[in-house]
């Protein structure tokens, strides 16, 4: 058996590297300039002085050789100066480059979540190809911070590797050729990391897998299914086999773009060798400019090492995560780019949905199909089928999570494509069944339900008292001051059903939303828990004065109990809208929606 997923399809290419760097380059300097300055600086007087070594070693030589005193004191002081101002200028720009590093790292983290968090849409935090990339790039941008610190170092790997080449062709201009010998390690540096890259994007639903198939194993949410069903043998064993999947395509790359690294400097090597000889036997050279060669032909194999080897990290990490990041900010920008006309300020006529179809991207499953269908404004609509019948999609296009693969929504007559997704957002409240545990303390963990007045008791605790939450605050050992969440210190625990009312009561905190969408968000209280706190929400809704926004409430429910009480009841079956009506009005007309709550109302007699 295997738990691996098929492939998904293609998204976008990234964008081009130079453009992107650029981009992260411009982000560096608009947060930090001066630390920014300061680093690129520093790190290029650092690289000046250990460049003056070969030169000073030449000097000290024929000045010994050659019995002048004068030179070898000066060359012997200058290349203990050399050695001091490397040491001295090295230790000052690792200081001021990590205070930049560390004042950039927070930045770019928050600049990613931001990011992410708000792209209008949720398709990134779904689709698996999109998961692939951002999987990436979380990796990634830990260590982007870093980036600027290879540019820095590799500019000032440059600096030495020109003025050693300087040396050299001061002895014999055929000696640069050491520069064209080395070409191939630079070509090797920049192509390895793209090929290794390319092959671990490959194999990111795979080891994506292995990392979650690990989390079930070690963390403690799956711990007791874990446990009982005795899975844990089953689970180490798929872990290890998608980890494989992963390394099959991975070690190829790697063992080829080796092979071909070392083979480049190989090459090199030899023409190291082979300048040696040339200047020792074919130009019968002194043995000052014999030493220069020594030592400057030594330390450049190490600068060149050290240039492509910053050139490979750069081409393999920044590179490769600055297109990932430009990408992020293109595509958030793209999704927001349609917002161009206001959300109304109050709902007059309604919502009105023309001809909706939509399939979730990357799939060929129809899952809504051609729906249309008027919301009156102020009105309390259900929304009933079977699971997988659409009414949560249906929820996520009026919430603007995704847009419809055809078909309109409107607002009046504004259609919510034109219109600003975080402007619609500040007029819809709800609560989810798949609500996230938010473990601050209690306040704040209602209180996000309107930003604004998240320091609001008062507020908090109207939105508590709408969700009928009291009961949960009352036994909380400092109520709304409790920290929630039993791995913080003093936190408590809470079971599903009072983490569920505490997130309904953070859905009720707005008090004036556009639309208000309750999607099954009281699964875990019993039947009639649910029926008291949903009539006595949707009589203050229809009270006039309560609702002068024309607020239209959706309801998504399978209990039929309260589904009943709504003004308007849609019927979604098989991806389509088959019935649409008050309840007595379905009932009277004997069809799908008549049939379903006969079945349940059988249940409970």
């Amino acid at each position: 058996m295997t738990f691996f997923p098929k492939q998904g399809k293609t998204i976008d290419p990234l964008p081009p590297a130079l453009s992107s760097m650029w981009r992260l380059c411009k982000f560096g300097y608009r947060h930090e300039p001066r630390m920014m300055l300061a680093s690129l600086v520093l790190s290029q007087l650092s690289a000046l002085p250990d460049a003056l070594l070969a030169l000073w070693l030449m000097l000290l030589g024929k000045g010994v050789l050659e019995h002048r005193p004068g030179l070898a004191e000066g060359s012997a002081i200058g290349l203990g100066v050399s050695t001091a101002a490397t040491w001295f200028l090295r230790t000052v720009s690792t200081r001021v480059q990590r205070r930049f590093r560390d004042k950039v790292t927070i930045a770019l983290e928050s600049h990613v979540a931001k990011l992410q968090a708000s792209i209008a849409t949720i398709e990134h935090q779904e689709r698996p190809e999109y998961l692939d990339r951002l999987s990436m790039l979380r990796n990634q941008v830990f260590v982007l911070d870093h980036m600027y610190m290879a540019v820095f170092s590799m500019l000032g790997w440059i600096l030495r590797l020109s003025v050693t080449l300087a040396l050299l062709a001061s002895i014999h201009p055929a000696l640069l050729l050491l520069a064209v010998f080395a070409i191939p390690t630079v070509w090797t540096s920049t192509w390895r990391p793209e090929v290794e890259r390319s092959a671990q994007e490959r194999g990111a639903e795979a080891i994506r897998l292995a990392r979650h198939l690990f989390d079930m194993v070690t963390k403690a949410s799956p711990g007791k299914e874990v446990r009982v069903t005795g899975i844990g043998d089953l689970l180490a064993t798929e872990r290890r086999a998608s980890w494989e999947r992963w390394y099959r395509l991975v070690a190829p790359a790697r063992w080829e773009s080796a092979f071909w690294h070392a083979m480049a400097w190989a090459i090199f090597g030899s023409a190291y060798v082979g300048a040696v000889v040339f200047v020792s036997s074919g130009l019968h050279a002194s043995a000052s400019q014999v030493l220069l060669v020594l030592a400057a032909g030594a330390r450049l194999s190490a600068y060149i090492g050290a240039t492509v080897g910053e050139l490979g990290f750069l081409r393999g990490f920044w590179m490769d995560g600055s297109r990932r990041l430009a990408w992020l900010e293109d595509y958030a920008a793209a999704v927001a780019a349609s917002g161009d006309q206001p959300v109304p300020s109050a709902l007059r006529k309604g919502i009105r949905i023309e001809h909706v179809s939509f399939a979730y991207p990357g799939t060929q499953r129809v899952v809504l199909d051609d729906v249309s269908v008027k919301l009156p404004a102020g009105a309390v609509v259900a929304i009933v089928g079977e699971n997988g019948a659409g009414k949560t999609t249906l929820v996520k296009l009026l919430a603007k999570m995704y847009e419809p693969t055809s078909g309109s929504v409107f607002l009046d007559d504004t259609p919510l494509a034109r219109a600003p997704a975080s402007e619609w957002r500040k007029r819809l409240a709800g609560a989810f069944q798949d609500f996230f545990r938010f473990e601050f303390r209690a306040r704040y963990t209602v209180g996000l339900g309107d930003v604004p007045r998240l320091d609001d008791e008062p507020a908090v605790v109207v939105a508590v008292d709408r969700a009928g939450a009291g009961d949960v605050v009352r036994r909380l050992t400092a109520g709304l001051e409790t920290q929630l969440g039993p791995t913080w210190p003093g936190g408590v625990e809470l079971s599903f059903g009072q983490w569920q009312k505490l997130a309904l009561a953070r859905g009720f905190m707005r008090d004036e939303p556009l639309l208000l969408i309750l999607d099954e968000p009281t699964a875990a209280l019993d039947a009639e828990t649910e029926h008291a706190l949903f009539e006595r929400y949707a009589a203050a809704a229809r009270s006039r004065g309560e609702n002068d926004s024309g607020r239209i409430t959706i309801l998504v429910s399978h209990r039929f109990s309260t589904v009943r009480m709504a003004d308007l009841i849609l019927v979604l079956d098989g991806a389509r809208l088959v019935e649409v009506g008050t309840h007595d009005e379905l009932m009277a007309g004997k069809g799908h929606y008549s049939e379903l709550y006969s079945i349940q109302a059988a249940a409970y007699r």
